[in-house]
């Protein structure tokens, strides 16, 4: 087969201090909420020197508030005792709460290591503007069921998060549950992304739980407005294409390139799935893709040490989302710190492995199932806490593509009159991974100016990853010319650019993941 297929306004000097104060404890992601202990006078020994210009309190009493930069890491820090836990619960409040494991029983055992976060994405659209529904096609009646699903976990050592996207339509046996109104339900088959409108969180985490044998420590939840102001208060996230994106249903439309999408662009990226024939296979990809350039802008953007821009971004996203109870205070800073030298290279995404195609069940429809060898490889190592990837010294070089080379066949001609230029060129290629013939040959022209690629149209994007390789070249589509693409190579031939793929690795337990500076742009 082919490829075709604002700031808060006025207040109190009091309220303002206190603001300015959050920014700051936030900003220092926790170091500051341990109380600095007393300074003791030993006799003999002299006293560390005061500020020429201390603050008083009104008491008269001289509290020490010192600021220094941590080289690397958050800068400036606040040092109060007790006022670090009060400024961090001001954002905490702003959490909307859930209740999700009140009625949970027979759960896996947790304490393996590290810290598991179910993260959902649902298809609110209740707070969307008229126009934004229009401009991004959110017009539709959502469905109330979870449109994303993730498991993040965050290691013991905090040096690590691992990201595992859980197919949407996922073959699962949801448990037995009672509904609010007190109604029994049954064990029964559904796609997994049911199990929220049929019980809601609570049943989502136990239907994850009863799948993958991981337990679930805390649990986040983003509708789609929650996305669009969070992603518009980072500034816009820049994503790359090695394609072009095109779909009719959300509005896509992204040309070959790279793109800074704003907060209704990248829900259309993100949820975008008649683009080809990978369905949600191919938007996992992509939401892979997105959350590393969210990690690279985060890290290398400067908004982790910009007291400012963090504040804004933290309490942009805390204020709009939904959270379980048992996520408070402590795991804010626990995150925030754990943050600290965080870099794309720190993440780690893989998708669970399934069986295509996919599997229609009577009642429900076409639904994936799951590997059972390969997925249970993967969750054995998040309840080990293991790494996923093997970790690579440096980041893979070369122009994205979208079709592996080993995949694309070329038979190279020599369109010149320099004796040996065709192998050459089949060298150069077979060393970049394409499946070149072996056996290069002399065109009938000799007099070739202009590397030409000819290829069969059913193949158009195979022949992407070649003319990646061959920059400038010109592309001659040769209606049932077959799978194999035809280079006769001109004079303006001086070697290949290196091309690679943004496939997941496979490592040596069979699980594939890729780490997130593979996939972020460059």
């Amino acid at each position: 087969m082919g490829d075709t297929g604002a700031r808060r306004p006025g207040g109190s000097g009091r309220h303002r201090r206190r603001g300015a104060a959050k920014v700051l404890i936030v900003w220092a992601y926790g170091e500051a909420i341990r109380p600095r202990p007393p300074v003791t006078e030993v006799p003999g020994v002299r006293a560390p020197a005061r500020s020429p210009r201390p603050s008083r309190t009104r008491s008269g009493r001289r509290p020490r508030w010192g600021l220094r930069i941590a080289a690397g890491a958050s800068g400036l820090v606040l040092a109060v005792s007790g006022i670090g836990h009060l400024l961090v619960r001001e954002l905490e409040s702003g959490i909307h709460r859930v209740d999700v494991f009140d009625d949970l029983d027979n759960r896996p055992r947790g304490g393996g290591g590290g810290v598991n976060f179910l993260v959902v994405g649902t298809d609110g659209r209740d707070r969307i503007s008229p126009r934004e529904k229009a401009l991004y096609r959110l017009g539709g009646a959502p469905c109330h069921c979870t449109d994303t699903i993730m498991l993040v976990h965050l290691s013991g050592d905090r040096r690590r998060a691992s990201v595992i996207s859980l197919p949407r339509d996922s073959y699962a046996d949801i448990p037995a549950y009672t509904d609010p109104t007190g109604r029994r339900h049954p064990g029964h088959p559904q796609k997994l992304n049911a199990a929220y409108a049929e019980g809601g969180p609570g049943l989502t985490v136990r239907t994850v739980e009863h799948l993958t044998g991981v337990h679930i420590d805390h649990y986040l939840e983003v509708d789609f407005t929650s996305f669009m102001k969070t992603v518009d208060v980072v500034g816009g996230v820049k994503v790359c294409t090695a394609r072009p994106l095109k779909d009719d249903h959300t509005g896509l439309d992204l040309p070959v390139g790279s793109h800074v999408l704003n907060g209704g662009q990248a829900l259309q990226y993100v949820r975008s799935r008649h683009i080809d024939g990978t369905s949600d296979l191919g938007r996992i990809q992509r939401q892979q893709r997105f959350m590393a350039s969210v990690i690279e802008q985060t890290t290398a953007g400067g908004i982790l040490f910009n007291p400012v821009k963090f504040n804004r971004v933290a309490s942009t996203l805390l204020g709009s989302v939904r959270a379980d109870h048992g996520f408070g205070a402590e795991d804010l800073v626990e995150l925030g710190r754990a943050m600290h030298g965080f870099t794309p290279a720190s993440s780690e995404f893989a998708s669970v492995p399934v069986d295509l195609p996919g599997t229609p069940v009577k009642g429900v429809g076409s639904t994936l199932r799951w590997n059972e060898e390969k997925a249970g490889r993967l969750f054995t190592a998040i309840r080990e806490d293991r790494p996923l990837t093997v970790r690579h010294a440096k980041k893979p070089r070369g122009v994205p593509v979208d079709v592996d080379p080993a995949r694309v066949k070329v038979h190279v001609l020599n369109g010149t009159t320099e004796s040996g230029l065709a192998r050459r060129a089949d060298r150069d290629l077979h060393g970049a991974g394409f499946a070149t013939t072996g056996s290069p040959a002399d065109a009938v022209k000799s007099d070739v100016a202009r590397t030409v690629i000819a290829y069969d149209p059913v193949w158009n994007r195979s022949v992407r990853s070649l003319a990646a390789a061959l920059p400038g070249a010109k592309l001659r589509p040769v209606t049932g010319q077959g799978a194999v693409m035809q280079i006769t190579v001109g004079k303006d031939y001086d070697g290949i650019r290196k091309v690679r793929t943004e496939e997941p690795h496979t490592d040596k337990d069979g699980i594939e993941a890729v780490t997130g500076d593979q996939v972020a742009c460059s």
